[in-house]
């Protein structure tokens, strides 16, 4: 604390941030950290202590603080952070310097890397940290605008191996801290010994009684227990006089401050308004109109000012609050003239261009204004195009307040909505489109109208039945000549339509995907045909999706970044490469796209121990209203789960997400769903019954249109059928794989018809056949399923009694194990103990535990609750819980009790 008081009861998270700054000063990594709790709670002292322990300890500090008036500022925390760094930025790349430039108002126009404001600013930082290690502070998140929040959330995730650590502070619920990639460190209550030693430390002279009042009416929190004291009576404090009847607390808190500041002058009350109402950056403009109006008695203003205790100037000579609810308490107790007045004296402060001078106009405009309002517009549309989505949907939707006819109101209204979709903030976007069906539509700006609704249709209600009747329409329209872009709608509203139409195979989408081909993109195009009929339509995707990617402008790039994205998942080449070019891009709304294609990405590529991935970024998406891309991400997790053979989980989870997707007839989900189930049986040797599940997508030798992803169960088709004896089946499917020149999409598609081929193949032409699927380019990447080629191929030489069946088989054993695919482990080590070479079984034990996993584990073994083992190692206690849940049978255990003698035993 700034008095020199030690933090009382804040002995886990001062071991948190303790451990966070160790281990970044000592070389093993850097760290981010999320403060979140009530108002008074004491985020702020511990974000305090941490900087100062850091300073300490030699690391340089950068900190940053969210302020009200500023959160419709984009990259304004940003600003913060990164200033006193900037002179750096001549050793960065141009492309990285100019966007950094760009975003924090010093170039015009667009950054000329595309949107890379994340990559950059994270290079700029670790330059920064080759020096001396770096502590980011980041108060008032809650505050901070949605593109500073944005890049801050990005920096979180890619921080590991460098000396960085990151702490932050957030009240419950802050939009702002959506999206963080680990969850947030919860700041509780006291406990009683703690209240009370706290309320000692700070008021030694309070009677018992007193005492006892105050703690009960505190419950806790400390900022009530500091301040309840100091609004009493010196006889109340002492017990010598009773206490009133009833003690301001939780939302009344504010009205603690209501007393110091009806003893302030006129001239004090309005530079705190001021200041209140100006954000961070208005301190200086508050001087400069004191010294204005009160000349000799400025300095007199201010002594009073920190007399009361209500706010004190720091470092820089700025006025800082106290605390965010003497901020809150300020403006709460001014009149709306006095508010109005105080918002025009800082716009009069401000250039007639800053966007933050607009701002303060709006606030203070009382009736319609044209003039104002279109200002307002094109600043956002500024903003907007500078990355800052969202935070230009707040000013459009200003500027529909300030409009003076309903057609102008519900044309900004409508871009505010898009806006917020593309920066990330949906529930914002629903807000605004109910808003908007309540009156007339104008005809000019009905296709954009009809985007925002299918957008959040979509993406929040999982609801696909508007794609098809408005986007039709839009798209019509879109394209008549002599009509307005809309920045390129069309091919946005394309892809919507085309997301829609592959779900759920709706004739209708289909049907006017088909009639508007000519007139979207090459990109389009393409991507039409990876997923409208890609047996016959998708061969040489994946070479000419490269060369197009290529051969775009960033520009295009940026706008292209969705159709790029599920064009290479549709061949499955969306691989780090790819998603890399869009690396700060529109918030969460293509943040969230590439982490879906990454979530599959991770299962065909093997990366199995990232599973729990998806179930935090399904948390994460729900968190954002983003509800369609929760589903997904619990289906790419369902994956992981039918691999490793884990029947139970595989029915939880369908029993969360079938009912959504049938309601909104989503065969993508459904179909995946039988996919998953028949993949399931076959690693547990039922393949009757995984036959049914596939025979049930794909017939013999049928590759159906409305199967786009007809290669993933091609492989698992034959498997089934030549395990049944349906041999004449198995070659009819081959047949139509290869008449369809099913090689020519993928690289996958290529590996699974090859790996299909050799275990369908005559014994004299077998061990050929599966040397030319080991040889197909690139199959080492496909790990599962190479794994099962190994395994159906040393199966194969066992049986003939081949010397080399033990190798062949062992690298199978080793995958599936890797994989933590224990039914495929198991068919391993039974093969090769029929080979006469055993094998210990798949055992439990820490040896088949993960890291994360023994970690876990080991905290577990020692008492601690699943949230304290989160808020130690950063998860959610939903995902602790999911390692829990695999851990108990890799120990063969069946309760928490029993882990710590398993552990010792083993």
């Amino acid at each position: 604390m700034s008095d020199g008081r030690q933090l009382v009861g804040r002995r886990r998270e001062m071991s948190l941030l303790r451990r966070a700054l160790d281990d970044a000063r000592s070389g093993a990594g850097g760290s981010a950290t999320l403060l979140r709790g009530e108002a008074g709670i004491g985020k702020t002292a511990l974000l305090d202590w941490t900087e100062t322990r850091a300073r300490q300890s030699g690391f340089a500090v950068l900190r940053a603080v969210g302020a009200e008036a500023e959160a419709e500022l984009a990259f304004g925390a940003l600003h913060q952070i990164l200033w006193p760094l900037l002179e750096r930025s001549e050793a960065l790349p141009q492309r990285q310097r100019e966007a950094l430039e760009c975003v924090l108002g010093l170039r015009e126009g667009l950054p000329p890397g595309g949107f890379m404001v994340g990559a950059s600013a994270l290079a700029l930082l670790a330059d920064a940290a080759r020096e001396q290690p770096l502590l980011l502070v980041v108060d008032d998140l809650h505050w901070v605008d949605s593109s500073s929040a944005g890049v801050f959330a990005f920096l979180n995730r890619r921080i590991g191996e460098l000396p960085l650590v990151i702490v932050s502070a957030s009240r419950p619920d802050s939009p702002a801290a959506d999206g963080w990639p680990t969850p947030p460190v919860n700041v509780e209550a006291l406990g009683l010994a703690d209240a009370d030693a706290l309320l000692r430390q700070w008021h030694p002279q309070v009677a018992a009684k007193t005492a006892d009042r105050v703690l009960d009416e505190a419950c806790g929190n400390p900022l009530a227990l500091v301040e309840l004291p100091l609004q009493l009576h010196s006889d109340h404090v002492k017990g010598i006089v009773p206490l009133p009847e009833r003690l301001p607390l939780g939302q009344r808190l504010e009205r603690l401050f209501a007393g110091r500041l009806r003893t302030l002058s006129d001239e004090a009350a309005r530079v705190l308004l001021l200041t209140a109402l100006g954000g961070g950056a208005a301190a200086w403009n508050t001087g400069t109109w004191l010294r204005g109006v009160a000349r000799e008695a400025a300095e007199e203003v201010l002594d009073r000012i920190e007399a009361s205790g209500l706010a004190q100037l720091d470092a820089a000579g700025r006025l800082a609050f106290r605390h965010p609810l003497v901020r809150s308490a300020v403006v709460s107790m001014a009149s709306g003239p006095e508010q109005r007045a105080a918002h025009r004296t800082l716009a009069e402060a401000l250039e007639r261009d800053d966007p933050r001078r607009l701002v303060h106009e709006a606030s203070a405009a009382l009736l319609p204004d044209e003039e104002l309002a279109s200002r307002l517009q094109e600043a956002g549309r500024r903003i907007a195009g500078r990355g800052g989505d969202a935070e230009g949907a707040l000013l459009l939707d200003r500027a529909a307040v300030l409009s003076t006819d309903p057609a102008s109101r519900a044309r900004r209204l409508t871009w505010a909505a898009v806006m917020a979709a593309r920066g990330g903030r949906l529930r914002y976007t629903a807000r605004l489109v109910e808003e908007l069906k309540r009156g007339p539509v104008p005809p000019d700006i009905a296709p954009l109208f009809a985007y925002a609704v299918v957008y959040v249709d979509q993406s929040h209600r999982v609801d696909f039945e508007s794609s098809f009747t408005l986007l039709p329409e839009a798209l019509d329209a879109l394209a008549r000549p002599g009509g307005e872009s809309f920045g390129g709608l069309a091919e946005q509203a394309y892809f919507k339509l085309l997301l829609a139409a592959t779900y759920t195979d709706d004739p209708r989408a289909w049907q006017a995907l088909e009639r508007h081909l000519d007139g979207v993109s090459p990109l389009a195009r393409l991507c039409h045909r990876a997923w409208s009929d890609p047996a016959r339509t998708a061969q040489g995707v994946s070479e000419e999706l490269w060369a197009l990617a290529e051969g775009m402008s960033e520009e295009q790039e940026a706008g292209g970044a969705w159709l790029l994205l599920w064009t290479a998942s549709a061949v499955d080449v969306a691989h780090g490469e790819l998603w890399r070019r869009f690396t700060s891009q529109h918030a969460y709304a293509t943040q969230g796209s590439i982490a879906k294609a990454k979530c599959y990405q991770d299962f065909l590529y093997g990366r199995w121990e990232a599973a729990e991935d998806c179930l935090r970024e399904a948390e994460t998406a729900d968190e954002f209203g983003y509800h369609c891309n929760a589903l997904m991400f619990r289906l790419y997790h369902a994956h992981f789960l039918a691999g490793r053979g884990d029947e139970q989980r595989l029915h939880e989870t369908e029993r969360l997400i079938r009912p959504t997707a049938s309601r909104a007839r989503m065969r993508f989900v459904t179909d995946h769903l039988t996919h998953l189930h028949g993949l399931l049986a076959l690693g547990h040797g039922r393949y009757e019954e995984a036959y049914s599940h596939f025979s049930a997508l794909t017939p013999p030798g049928v590759l159906p249109r409305g199967l786009p992803w007809f290669h993933l169960p091609f492989f698992d088709f034959v498997e089934a059928a030549v395990h049944t004896g349906r041999y004449a089946e198995a070659q009819a499917h081959l047949t139509a794989g290869r008449e369809a020149r099913m090689a020519e999409i993928s690289p996958h598609h290529a590996f699974l018809l090859a790996a299909a081929g050799a275990l369908a193949a005559a014994d004299d032409e077998a061990e050929a056949r599966y040397q030319a699927a080991y040889a197909v380019p690139g199959s080492g990447q496909w790990v599962f399923e190479l794994a099962r080629l190994r395994l159906a191929h040393g199966s194969w030489l066992r049986r003939r009694h081949r010397m080399e069946a033990r190798d062949v088989l062992g690298e199978a054993h080793r995958a599936f194990r890797g994989l933590r695919a224990v039914p495929w482990a198991e068919r391993c080590e039974q093969e090769l103990r029929a080979a006469g070479h055993p094998v210990g079984p798949s055992q439990g034990g820490p040896a088949l535990l993960t890291g994360q996993e023994l970690r876990i584990a080991e905290l577990a073994a020692t008492g601690l609750s699943n949230k304290e083992i989160g808020n130690m190692l950063r998860l959610s206690p939903r995902t602790v819980a999911a390692h829990l849940y695999k851990i108990f049978p890799k120990l063969g255990i069946t309760s928490r009790a029993a882990m710590a003698q398993a552990l010792k035993d083993a």
